[in-house]
C-alpha cells in the first residue's frame, strides 16, 4: 500500500525517465501524494502518458493522487553564441543588445525590450542562475553596455534575473496559456503559476481557468513578498520556490522569506508548500548531505503541508531512494515530541465562525481524549478537512471522506488529510457506518477506540461545518 499517510505530504516532479507506469507505482509506493508536470520540459504526449499512469495507480491502490501542472511563467533567456558558449572574465566589458546574430565573448542578444526599458545605470543583472553578475554601464531601447562584475562560463539560452525591478510583464505567456488548456483537458488538480507578481496575476490566471484546480502561487519576485498578504488570500496554495528567489535576492535572505511565508500561509490557514534542492545532491548520490536532511526537517517542524522534489526526481538517477529518503526524514521528525509541541505553537487563523468553531472544538476533543486516534469530515467542497487541518492536531490524523474525486485529490496537498472518495451521505447512521468502515480499513483505529467526526447538516451542502460527534469504534 502507498506510504502516503504522514502529516506532511511529497510532492514529486516526473521526468522522462520516472513516466512510465513501473516508474510512477514505485513513487507512489515509496510516498509521493502530488505529482509535478513542470510545462517547461514534455510534449502532449508525455503529460497524457503521466497522468494516465497517475490515474491507473489510484484504481489499483484505491487511493486519492494529485496532479500538478507547473507553468513556465515569463522565463527571461539570452540568445545563442558561434560557438555554443562563451568564458566571461571579470572586469571586462560585455554588450547586451536586440541584435539576433549569435554571441560571442564581447556581446550577446537579449531579446526582452521589457528590460531595456527597466534598465539604470548601476543596476546589476544576473545570468545563468546568478552565477555571472553583470553591471550596467549605459543603455539605449536597445543596448546595455556592461561590466562583468563575478566572470564565468555563458551558454546558449541561459536565463536573466533583474533583481529588485518590478517588470511590466504578465505572469501567463502565450505559452502558458496553451499549457493551461492542455492541463484543465487533462484534469489537473492544481496549476502552478510561476513568477507571481501581485495580486493581478493570480486573478488573471483565474478569469482564464475553465476547471476548478486550485491555483499554486510561486513565490519567487521580491515583487511578490511586497504583496504577500494579498496573494496568499487570493491562491489556494503557496509555494516556497527558492530556486529563483535565493538569484533574485540572497542565499543568506531565502530562509528569512521562508519563515516569513510560512508564517503568512499559518495565520491566513492556507497550505503551503518548500520547494527547490531539498535533496538536491540525491541527482547523482544514494544518500543526501546532512544539511540538505536538516533542511526538510526544518521545513516539517514549521507545520509545512508538503515539500517537493525536482530534479531529484524528473532527472535523478536514484528517484525512488530520493522519495523514500524524504518521507523518512518526515517520520522521523513526526515522531519527535518537540514537533508535537511546536504545532501547539504555530500561529493559527481566528476562525469565529460556526463552523470554525465546530472544528476548533473537535480539535479540542481530539487532543484531550487518551483513545482519540483519528479526526474524521465529512465534506464535499472540502472546506471542512481544511478546517480541520488549520488546527495542526499533532498526532492526531484527518481521515477526509468524500463523494467529490475532485475534492479528494485536491485535499492529497494538505496537511495530516488522508482522503477517500465515498458514497454520498443518505442518513446519520450511515455517516456512522461509513465512518467505522473507513478508520478501520485504514487501520487508523480499533475497535473499542474513539474517533471524532464533524460534518455539516444537511449532508452535501457545502460549506456547512455545524455538527461534532464522538464515535465508539
Amino acid at each position: 500500500m502507498p506510504n502516503n499517510t504522514d502529516f506532511c505530504k511529497i510532492v514529486a516532479t516526473l521526468g522522462p525517465d520516472t513516466s512510465n507506469e513501473q516508474s510512477v507505482e514505485q513513487l507512489v509506493l515509496a510516498g509521493v501524494s502530488v505529482f509535478r508536470c513542470n510545462c517547461s520540459h514534455g510534449s502532449l504526449a508525455e503529460y497524457q502518458e503521466r497522468v494516465a499512469n497517475i490515474r491507473k495507480m489510484e484504481q489499483k491502490y484505491n487511493c486519492s493522487l494529485g496532479v500538478l501542472f507547473d507553468l513556465q511563467g515569463p522565463k527571461l533567456r539570452i540568445g545563442t553564441f558561434q560557438n555554443g558558449a562563451v568564458t566571461l572574465e571579470t572586469g571586462k566589458p560585455f554588450q547586451l543588445d536586440m541584435n539576433p546574430a549569435p554571441g560571442d565573448a564581447t556581446r550577446v542578444c537579449l531579446p526582452h525590450p521589457e528590460i531595456f526599458a527597466a534598465l539604470q545605470e548601476g543596476m546589476e543583472l544576473l545570468l545563468n542562475d546568478g552565477m555571472v553578475r553583470l553591471r550596467v554601464n549605459s543603455f539605449t531601447k536597445d543596448t546595455a553596455r556592461c561590466s562583468v562584475m563575478i566572470g564565468g562560463e555563458l551558454s546558449n539560452k541561459k536565463g536573466v534575473n533583474v533583481p529588485g525591478v518590478k517588470l511590466p510583464i504578465s505572469a501567463l505567456t502565450a505559452k502558458d496559456r496553451a499549457d493551461l488548456q492542455t492541463a484543465e483537458m487533462l484534469g489537473a488538480d492544481f496549476i502552478g503559476l510561476s513568477f507571481v507578481q501581485d495580486p493581478n496575476d493570480i486573478i488573471e490566471l483565474r478569469s482564464l481557468m475553465k476547471s476548478k484546480a486550485h491555483i499554486i502561487a510561486k513565490i519567487e519576485k521580491p515583487s511578490a513578498i511586497e504583496h504577500l498578504r494579498e496573494i496568499i488570500d487570493l491562491a489556494d496554495v503557496i509555494m516556497v520556490a527558492r530556486g529563483d528567489l535565493g538569484v533574485e535576492t540572497s542565499p543568506e535572505l531565502v530562509p528569512v522569506l521562508q519563515k516569513k511565508i510560512i508564517s503568512g500561509c499559518r495565520k491566513a490557514g492556507k497550505p503551503v508548500i518548500v520547494a527547490t534542492q531539498m535533496l538536491e545532491s540525491m541527482v547523482t548520490s544514494l544518500m543526501p548531505t546532512r544539511a540538505e536532511a536538516s533542511d526538510v526537517a526544518n521545513a516539517v517542524y514549521d507545520g509545512v503541508d508538503a515539500v517537493m522534489l525536482s530534479a531529484e526526481t524528473a532527472q535523478g538517477q536514484h528517484p525512488v531512494e530520493a522519495v523514500t529518503t524524504m518521507r523518512r526524514i518526515i517520520e522521523t521528525v513526526e515522531s519527535d515530541h518537540r514537533y508535537r509541541k511546536g504545532l501547539a505553537l504555530l500561529e493559527r487563523k481566528n476562525d469565529s465562525t460556526k463552523e470554525g468553531a465546530v472544528t476548533a472544538a473537535a480539535s479540542v476533543v481530539a487532543t484531550n481524549m487518551d483513545t482519540a486516534n483519528v479526526i474524521v469530515t465529512f465534506t464535499d467542497s472540502g472546506s471542512t478537512t481544511l478546517r480541520a487541518s488549520k488546527q495542526r492536531v499533532g498526532g492526531v490524523p484527518i481521515l477526509a471522506l468524500t463523494p467529490n474525486i475532485t475534492t479528494a485529490r485536491q485535499l492529497t496537498l494538505t496537511w495530516g488529510v488522508t482522503p477517500i472518495v465515498v458514497d454520498t451521505l443518505t442518513s446519520f447512521d450511515d455517516m456512522l457506518t461509513q465512518a467505522r468502515k473507513a478508520v478501520l480499513g485504514q487501520k487508523l483505529a480499533k475497535e473499542g477506540d474513539n474517533v471524532v467526526i464533524t460534518a455539516g447538516i444537511p449532508f452535501g451542502k457545502a460549506g456547512t461545518t455545524n455538527m461534532l460527534y464522538v464515535l465508539s469504534v
